[in-house]
């Protein structure tokens, strides 16, 4: 069976071997039939002594010639001899020629030879091999040719699913049938096995006789014995002392120690979470890196802070206050760089983004400031000289009526911006050269106009609210390079709160209490509105990538809008109790925070992902705490730092806080 057939001939060596396997069957119905004929004729050959017969009939293969043979033939000696041979050497004389006179003679024999010799000398090697080592038939010969050429044996055909299950429903022993895979065939369990099965499953022995519960047998006579079974010396670590129990030993008597009190620890340090950098603290030199906050000097402001700006790089953080002053401050080390003192308290300041223009948008009452910080090499404040230099009081108007007025402030050193009414806010555009600025007192002016006129005239009441949705006088955008101011060429309803620009597309976002308009600035259109569904909105921010917005509530809410999305808020988060202050977006890490008069500022985990079918993930990160309320106000504003991922709010307990976790 180890000898196997080229792949090409299989087919030919097969038909070969059934063609064999045909001539043995019939071989071996006809050699029963001719048995009695060929011994009679082998018994008249030997007793004549022909010489031609006897040479097929005594040959046994030992290689003699037909002369030889003939000589053997014709004495009579080697006749006589062979007649007076046993009877088994007979038997088996007469078996092997009647082998050798069937193969030599007749049809079967001339088949026989025309078979071998279209096969070449490796097949017939190959079939010899096969017709010594297994029987003589035609079906286990195909079987066996199968398992040579293919490498296996060939398995029944399984019968049908179907069929299998009907036939076991009707089979009553069929829950004692398994397949036996490896010899291909179902096996019926007998009683005795099955009942073997079911104790291994119950755990127990699989033999019923087995007693678990042995009684014990004691294999040694101990009676009269003077030694023990071994009679080995004792080994050397049993008298030497453990190490593992001297350790044990020492642990119990530290354990006793302190159980009685011998042994004190002393107790762990409380480190508070927050620290107070720039005051006059005495334990500053115990710092460690956790949660922290750097607090400004409350000697510093006598009112509440109201505002804060970073500086593009980070290095730099302008405050405002309700006395009046503004100061710059160094994040590094908490010193106070400059200040600025004006007559009224200051509303909002606000950084230039770019950093070769370090200027300090103020508000204060109707003006609005642009202030030289300082900040830079010399060059720059060339620069700086050159860009905030008015020659003469220009004054921007439309249709004869004033709207704003560039000054020249040398007390300051920089540009002051004269306006109609108080200004609650500047924001810059990104590439700062325009800035925004908000009155909302205006609309508020015309409003009680109007509630005044309504009262005499209803006509007029209608005049005045027609006026007023057709134009704009509370938003104002101002170009610092050529000094010109002009009105929101959009209509806008409602009082305006805030104002912001796109960081990457010329759109404008106008916030008034209720809604949010986004204008597209080129074309000069309302591409969108924003329904809020609040009560009044107190602040904005937009998102670094530009397609999401951030609103603040006086209700403590917060809308984030998905501006692809809808125009109705994607989520509305309840975080703060009193009124939020404002909200801010980090610039580069996905983090966003709010303030509010509670006291208290949130952080978030706000993730946009760049893939629309999916939306943004917000997970509330942590409440900072720190600053303490005063007349009902607490933090004021918040700002993230442009680099790191800190924080900084100022409260109305005129302190500036830095909160950077570890």
């Amino acid at each position: 069976m180890g000898v196997s057939a080229p792949p090409k001939e299989a087919d030919r060596l097969k038909t070969t071997v059934d063609e064999n396997a045909r001539i043995s069957d019939e071989f071996d119905s006809e050699g029963e039939a001719s048995e009695g004929s060929e011994l009679s004729e082998v018994a008249t050959e030997e007793g004549g002594g022909s010489s031609g017969d006897e040479d097929a009939s005594t040959s046994d293969g030992s290689g003699l010639d037909d002369d030889d043979e003939g000589e053997k033939g014709g004495s009579g000696e080697e006749a006589e001899a062979r007649g007076s041979s046993s009877d088994d050497e007979d038997a088996s004389a007469t078996d092997n020629d009647g082998l050798d006179s069937v193969e030599g003679s007749g049809d079967s024999d001339s088949e026989r030879s025309r078979v071998f010799e279209e096969s070449d000398s490796s097949e017939d090697e190959l079939l010899e091999i096969q017709l010594e080592m297994f029987p003589w038939s035609g079906t286990r010969m195909s079987h066996i040719l199968d398992m040579t050429l293919k490498g296996r044996i060939t398995k029944k055909e399984r019968q049908d699913k179907l069929d299998s299950f009907l036939a076991n429903v009707d089979d009553s022993k069929n829950w004692r049938k398994i397949y036996d895979d490896y010899n291909d065939e179902d096996v019926e369990l007998t009683k005795e096995e099955a009942k073997m099965i079911s104790r291994l499953l119950n755990g127990k022995a699989p033999h019923a006789e087995f007693d678990p519960y042995a009684p014990y047998v004691d294999w040694f006579k101990w009676d009269d014995a003077i030694h023990p079974l071994s009679n080995a010396p004792e080994p050397k670590r049993r008298f030497i002392p453990s190490k593992w129990e001297a350790k044990k030993v020492f642990v119990v008597k530290y354990v006793r120690a302190i159980r009685k009190g011998l042994i004190k620890f002393d107790k762990p340090k409380e480190e508070p979470r927050f620290y107070m950098l720039w005051g006059d603290d005495s334990g500053a030199a115990d710092k460690t890196n956790h949660l922290s906050y750097i607090p400004a000097q409350s000697q510093s402001y006598q009112g509440p802070v109201v505002s804060i700006s970073t500086e593009v790089s980070g290095e730099w953080i302008a405050s405002g206050s309700t006395d009046g002053t503004v100061r710059i401050w160094e994040v590094e080390s908490g010193r106070c760089r400059k200040v600025w003192q004006f007559d009224e308290a200051v509303h909002y300041v606000a950084w230039n983004p770019m950093p070769e223009l370090p200027i300090l948008a103020v508000s204060v009452g109707q003006d609005a400031y642009l202030l030289n910080t300082g900040v830079g090499n010399e060059e720059t404040q060339r620069k700086l000289g050159e860009l905030l230099y008015v020659e003469a009081a220009k004054v921007s108007d439309d249709s004869n009526n004033p709207i704003c007025s560039w000054i020249q402030d040398d007390e300051h050193g920089g540009i002051k911006l004269r306006h109609a009414k108080t200004v609650s806010s500047v924001e810059w555009h990104r590439k700062g050269d325009y800035f925004s600025t908000i009155m909302p007192a205006d609309i508020l002016f015309l409003l009680l106009f109007s509630l005044a006129i309504f009262r005499l005239y209803a006509s007029a009441f209608y005049v005045a609210l027609t006026c007023l949705s057709r134009e704009s006088k509370s938003v104002m955008i101002h170009q610092l390079s050529k000094k010109l101011t002009q009105r929101l060429p959009f209509k806008l309803k409602g009082i305006a709160v805030s104002s912001v620009f796109h960081p990457t597309r010329s759109i404008f976002f106008a916030v008034t209490k209720k809604n949010v308009r986004v204008y597209d600035l080129l074309k000069q259109k309302l591409i969108k509105k924003l329904e809020t569904g609040l009560r009044e909105v107190s602040s904005i921010a937009i998102h670094p990538g530009g397609d999401n917005v951030i609103l603040g509530s006086r209700e403590g809410k917060l809308c984030w809008f998905d501006m692809d999305l809808s125009s109705k808020p994607y989520k509305i988060l309840k975080s703060h109790s009193k009124d939020v202050t404002n909200v801010a977006f980090h610039r580069s890490y996905p983090l966003f925070a709010s303030s509010s008069d509670d006291g208290t500022a949130y952080v978030f985990h706000g993730m946009v992902y760049s893939d629309l079918n999916q939306n943004p993930l917000i997970v509330p990160l942590e409440i900072l705490r720190g600053h303490t309320t005063f007349n009902g106000r607490g933090v004021m504003d918040c700002k993230f730092h442009p680099r790191q991922p800190w924080l900084f709010t100022a409260g109305a307990d005129s302190s500036i806080k830095l909160y950077c976790h570890n």
